[in-house]
């Protein structure tokens, strides 16, 4: 059995005024497509919130204090990159800032392997989301919102 690397990870759950979360598409060349929040691991001294901040910039060009965690999950998977992690996943919600565009997304903070399977991304509305036939994560998103 291969051991599994600690992967502590800030996702941001980034609702606009309609109530609608923000999720990107995952197309990785080895799985099934899935959508996950904004988000990912920390990187080494930042702290998780410091890591949602970023995150949040980085993936959709959106500055906004993350506020307070609203969740924490423990996961086991493996990341696009095919490392076995276990995730210590903290989650922060977010409003879409007063005057922000929700179509105005800017995805050029992306990493060259985000740009490669992070190329869509969507609203959902809760009916859309609990509608949705794809995999997404967490898996307990409706409840959080």
């Amino acid at each position: 059995m291969t051991p599994r690397i600690p992967r502590p990870a800030a996702r941001i759950i980034l609702t606009d005024d309609a109530g609608r979360v923000l999720l990107f598409r995952f197309d990785p060349a080895d799985r099934p497509p899935f959508w996950c929040t904004p988000g990912g691991a920390l990187e080494p001294g930042e702290s998780y919130e410091e890591a949602a901040r970023r995150e949040l910039q980085e993936e959709t060009g959106i500055i906004a204090n993350p506020g307070q965690q609203v969740a924490r999950k423990v996961a086991e998977f493996i990341t696009i990159e095919g490392v076995p992690v276990v995730a210590d996943e903290r989650y922060f919600r977010v409003g879409l800032p007063s005057g922000a565009d929700p179509e105005g997304i800017d995805p050029s903070g992306h990493t060259e392997l985000e740009r490669a399977v992070m190329r869509s991304w969507r609203w959902f509305d809760r009916d859309a989301l609990a509608a949705l036939q794809e995999p997404f994560f967490p898996e307990d998103l409706l409840h959080l919102l």
